[in-house]
C-alpha cells in the first residue's frame, strides 16, 4: 500500500499550488532556470518567445513559458541553501507526488535544473565577467547531513582531501563534494571554465570576509586556492550551488550551476554594474539548452 503523505509534511495551498512556490503542478516545466535574485525572473523571461504563467509568493517568483520551442520555468530562490532545500523539494513535489491522492507518482519525471548566478572568483587568473561552470560543488552548510544515505551522492574523496590539506577547523560544519550533472557540464564545457565552487553559509565571514569580527581561519582564501583535486581548482565561492546539485542527486534529477563572475577576491577587484555581463550569461545558457531541449508540454 503507497504511502500517503500527511498534510502536515506536504502542504498544499487552497488553490492547488505547493505552499512557498505558489505554483500548480500544471504550471511547471521540465527545464527549470534558478535565479538567486527575484528582480532577475523578468530578466531571463525577456528572452523568452511566449509566457503562459507567473506566480508569485515572498521571494518566490516563476515565469514559465518557451524559448525556441523549449519548455522553461524560470524560478527566484532568494539566497543561501536553506531556501534552496525549500525550492528542491518543492519542485520536486510538484512533478513527482499526486496532489490528490498525497501519494508518489509510480512514472519518475527528472527535471533539468540550472542555477544561474553570480559570484566571487577565488583564483587571480579568473577575470571579472568570466561564465564558470560548477563542475563540482562543496557545501559548508550541513544541509545533506540531515538526510539519510547523503555518501551515496557525494564525493567523499574530495571531502576527506579537502579537510586534511585546508586544516579545516572541528568546529565548522563538515563541508561536503558534489558533482553536476554530466550531461549539462557537456553542453557547457566549451563555453565556460569548469572548477570547483564553494558554497557558503554567509556572505561574509563564511566567505572570508572581515568587517568588524576577525574569522576563525583567518587565512582560508590562500587555502582554497592552494587546494586541487580530479584536476580541477577552486574557481569560485557563491551560495546555493552544493544545495541544488546534492538535493538533486538524491531526487533523481539533473542540475547543475554556472555563475557569472563580478568579483575576484584574491586582486579585490569586483564590478556591482554586471547586468549586461549576467545576460550574457543567460542567454548563452538558453542557447546551449535548446540544442539539447526536452519539449515543452504542449508538444
Amino acid at each position: 500500500m503507497k504511502r500517503v503523505i500527511p498534510e502536515s509534511e506536504l502542504m498544499i495551498n487552497p488553490d492547488g499550488s505547493v505552499f512557498h512556490l505558489h505554483i500548480r503542478p500544471e504550471e511547471i516545466e521540465e527545464n527549470i532556470i534558478l535565479v538567486g535574485d527575484p528582480g532577475r525572473v523578468d530578466m531571463v523571461a525577456s528572452f523568452f518567445d511566449e509566457i503562459r504563467f507567473r506566480n508569485a509568493s515572498r521571494e518566490f517568483i516563476s515565469v514559465t513559458g518557451s524559448y525556441k520551442s523549449m519548455g522553461v520555468t524560470v524560478l527566484s530562490t532568494g539566497i543561501g541553501t536553506d531556501n534552496i532545500d525549500i525550492v528542491m523539494n518543492e519542485l520536486d513535489a510538484l512533478v513527482n507526488i499526486d496532489f490528490t491522492t498525497r501519494t508518489v507518482k509510480e512514472k519518475h519525471t527528472a527535471l533539468r535544473i540550472l542555477r544561474i548566478g553570480t559570484s566571487g572568483a577565488v583564483q587571480p587568473d579568473i577575470p571579472v565577467g568570466s561564465m564558470v561552470f560548477s563542475r563540482y560543488s562543496a557545501g559548508f552548510d550541513g544541509l545533506l547531513n540531515w538526510y539519510a544515505n547523503r555518501e551515496k551522492v557525494t564525493c567523499t574523496d574530495m571531502e576527506e582531501a579537502f579537510v586534511k590539506e585546508t586544516g579545516w577547523l572541528d568546529i565548522l560544519p563538515r563541508p561536503y563534494f558534489v558533482k553536476s550533472d554530466d550531461s549539462l557540464a557537456s553542453l557547457f564545457e566549451k563555453d565556460a571554465l569548469m572548477g570547483i565552487t564553494m558554497s557558503a553559509s554567509g556572505f561574509y565571514g563564511p566567505q572570508g570576509r572581515v568587517l568588524r569580527i576577525p574569522l576563525s581561519m583567518p587565512d582560508m582564501l590562500d587555502r582554497f586556492e592552494r587546494f586541487s583535486s580530479r584536476n580541477l581548482k577552486i574557481t569560485n565561492f557563491e551560495m546555493e550551488s552544493s544545495a541544488v546539485a546534492g538535493l538533486a542527486a538524491h531526487l533523481g534529477h539533473r542540475a547543475a550551476t554556472v555563475c557569472c563572475i563580478i568579483a575576484n577576491r584574491n586582486v579585490m577587484k569586483s564590478n556591482t554594474d554586471y547586468n549586461a555581463m549576467i545576460r550574457g550569461v543567460v542567454g548563452k545558457s538558453l542557447d546551449l539548452l535548446s540544442k539539447n531541449r526536452i519539449p515543452t508540454h504542449n508538444e
